[in-house]
C-alpha cells in the first residue's frame, strides 16, 4: 500500500517524516494554502526549502552526524508537487528546481493540458514523470468524471467535495468508490486520521492503491506530528 504524506514543508520535519519508510511525500504550490511552499534564493540559484543543502545546515546547527540523515540512505519518498489551476510553465519550473517525481493536480486542469505537460517534462526535464488527478467526490455521479481522464493520468486522487481548494479534513462515503469501474489506480484522501487503521486496512477494491495523510496528524499547518504518523504507519503495515 502506498502511503504518501502532504502538505511537507518545514526542513526538519521532512527529514523526520522521510526517516518513516512512506513511499510519497506532497508539497503544495498554491499560493492560497496555509501549507504553500515558498522558493528560496541562494548561491545556487533557486533551491527548495527541503534541499539536501538546507538539511545539511539543519543537521550541522543540530550537531546531528550525517549518518543518521534520510538524504544519504537512497530510501527516500519521492517527491510529489501539488498544483491548482497554475500555468504550466510554472509546474515544468518547479518540477525542475524540486527535483519533483510526481505532478498532482487539484484543478480543473484539461485532458489536454496533462498531456502536454507530460511531453514538455518527458524525457527531457524528468524521464517517466507521474501524473496524479485529483478529483471531488460526494456520490456515485460524481465518479463519472473519472472516465474523462482514464488513459491521461497515471493514478487519481479521491478527496472529499467542498467549496474551496485545499481539503476540508472531512470524509466522503467510502463506500461510493464500489461504482468505480475505470483502470487507473487510485489514492484514498479526505479526513484520514490515526482511527482509520482498522477501516483502511479492511477497505478493498481492484483498483485502491493507497492513502493520503495530511491535516489529522499534524500539530499546525505543514507540521506533522512525527509520533503519531510513526505509529498509525505501523498499524497499516502490521500483517500485511
Amino acid at each position: 500500500m502506498i502511503i504518501k504524506v502532504c502538505g511537507m514543508r518545514e526542513p526538519e520535519n521532512i527529514r523526520a517524516v522521510a526517516s518513516l519508510g512512506i513511499d510519497l511525500m506532497g508539497f503544495i504550490f498554491y499560493p492560497s494554502s496555509s501549507r504553500f511552499v515558498q522558493m528560496i534564493s541562494s548561491c545556487a540559484g533557486i533551491i527548495p526549502d527541503y534541499s539536501e543543502e538546507r538539511l545539511t545546515e539543519a543537521r550541522r546547527v543540530g550537531n546531528k552526524s550525517e549518518e543518521s540523515s534520510p538524504v544519504q540512505d537512497g530510501n527516500l519518498p519521492k517527491r510529489v508537487g501539488v498544483f491548482v489551476d497554475d500555468m504550466p510553465q510554472n509546474i515544468v519550473t518547479r518540477v525542475y528546481n524540486y527535483a519533483l517525481d510526481y505532478v498532482q493536480l487539484h484543478g480543473n486542469e484539461t485532458v489536454e493540458m496533462i498531456d502536454n505537460l507530460r511531453r514538455t517534462i518527458d524525457p527531457d526535464i524528468h524521464s517517466n514523470i507521474k501524473i496524479i488527478k485529483a478529483l471531488s467526490i460526494s456520490s456515485e455521479e460524481s465518479l463519472q468524471v473519472c472516465k474523462h481522464y482514464e488513459g491521461h493520468a497515471d493514478m487519481f486522487l479521491f478527496d472529499t467535495r467542498c467549496d474551496s481548494y485545499g481539503g476540508s479534513g472531512e470524509q466522503f462515503d467510502w463506500k461510493v468508490l464500489a461504482s468505480y469501474d475505470g483502470q487507473t489506480p487510485f489514492l484514498l484522501s479526505g479526513g484520514i486520521g490515526p482511527e482509520d487503521a482498522s477501516r483502511i486496512k479492511a477497505f478493498s477494491h481492484p483498483q485502491f492503491a493507497g492513502i493520503d495523510l495530511n491535516s489529522k496528524f499534524e500539530t499546525a499547518p505543514a507540521l506533522k506530528d512525527v509520533e503519531k504518523l510513526k505509529t498509525f504507519i505501523q498499524e497499516i503495515r502490521q500483517d500485511a
